[in-house]
């Protein structure tokens, strides 16, 4: 009863190999693997990998499928992330330039003190920048850098004046970071957010330079009872942290036109005012749990005068002379961020 199976079988299994290389949704689809040191929790992977990703799954009629790995599951170091993206590890990744110093010194312009306002004016100017100056990313695709709200002080005492900073150990995420604290007379300690609630629980530090985005994830609000911004309408918080969302360039390349351009209209300047607005959003939340927790100071007016004098143009200037040594014109550099970013500045 077998005897003709052989005959049956055959073209059956050709006309199922025909129409596998004919249809499209099998022969044009893409997995992307999209690495970030941040936790699962976080708003980083809710508010703008998720919604992203989904974004452009949704544009691609279901062709790209984006996998998110949080917390480094597939393994290295916050550092590593974007020596993963460049070298193809990851096809996707989001992290801080500022992670590893020195290497992406352009746009560490939008860290010094006294430069950012708010998220949605400092990344406008971001994507005018990153078209002039993006040459430092030229081995990756830039999908979006952005900023954070800006970095508050949270803090086991009480900090309403300059003079009580003097003295602490504070962690930063960056070498401007700890530029600015060092001209505050404390101590900066470099590490990444994932080992702030160590650094806090063993006292390593007195205090920590964060958003209040991140502050739920971490529950630094419950650790510490202090948080203190700034009483200055245009610059409510001293610095910010520019963060790279970015593509493997084989990755992107590897997409056909139409692909490709899915990417690119969910990238740069179309996306910049929404994750602007999204990282605004997310602070409230965070500010309401320190204040139901803890004290909420904004330095008074007198003492921020006394802060922007020891910081601004010190840390500026050593940036300066840094980017110079580097063959570098740091002054034009900032100058030209500072026009951008109160252009978009309402």
């Amino acid at each position: 009863m077998f005897k003709n199976a052989r005959n049956f079988l055959l073209p059956m299994a050709m006309v199922f190999a025909v129409s596998l290389v004919a249809s499209p949704a099998i022969a044009q689809e893409f997995t992307f693997k999209a690495h970030t040191f941040i936790g699962a929790v976080a708003p980083t992977i809710a508010k703008l990998m998720k919604p992203w990703s989904e974004k452009v799954e949704k544009d691609s009629k279901g062709r790209i499928k984006i996998d998110i790995y949080p917390s480094m599951q597939l393994g290295g170091s916050p550092p590593q992330l974007i020596d993963q993206v460049r070298d193809g590890v990851v096809d996707i990744a989001w992290t801080l330039p500022g992670y590893t110093p020195g290497r992406f010194v352009k746009t560490e312009v939008f860290e010094l003190p006294f430069v950012h306002t708010n998220p949605v004016a400092t990344n406008m100017a971001l994507q005018d920048f990153a078209e002039l100056h993006g040459d430092e990313y030229s081995d990756i695709k830039i999908i979006l850098l952005h900023v954070h709200a800006g970095a508050a002080f949270h803090s086991y005492d009480a900090i309403r004046t300059v003079a009580d900073i003097k003295g602490m150990k504070i962690r930063t995420p960056s070498r401007t970071g700890g530029w600015f604290l060092e001209a505050l007379g404390a101590t900066p300690i470099g590490a990444p957010v994932p080992k702030v609630p160590e650094l806090l629980s063993k006292r390593v530090v007195d205090a920590v330079l964060l958003p209040y985005e991140i502050t739920m994830a971490l529950k630094t609000h419950e650790m510490v009872d202090f948080h203190t911004s700034l009483d200055d309408p245009k610059y409510p918080r001293p610095n910010t942290s520019t963060f790279l969302f970015a593509m493997n360039k084989n990755s992107y390349n590897s997409l056909p036109p139409d692909l490709k351009k899915v990417i690119d209209d969910n990238s740069g300047r179309n996306i910049a005012k929404w994750a602007g607005e999204t990282w605004e959003a997310v602070e409230l939340p965070g500010e309401k749990a320190a204040a139901a927790s803890g004290t909420l100071i904004q330095m008074a007016p007198s003492e921020v005068a006394k802060l922007r004098a020891l910081v601004e143009k010190p840390v500026q200037d050593r940036w300066i002379a840094d980017l110079k040594s580097k063959g570098i014109d740091g002054a034009a550099l900032l100058k030209e961020a500072k026009m951008l970013v109160d252009k978009y500045t309402h």
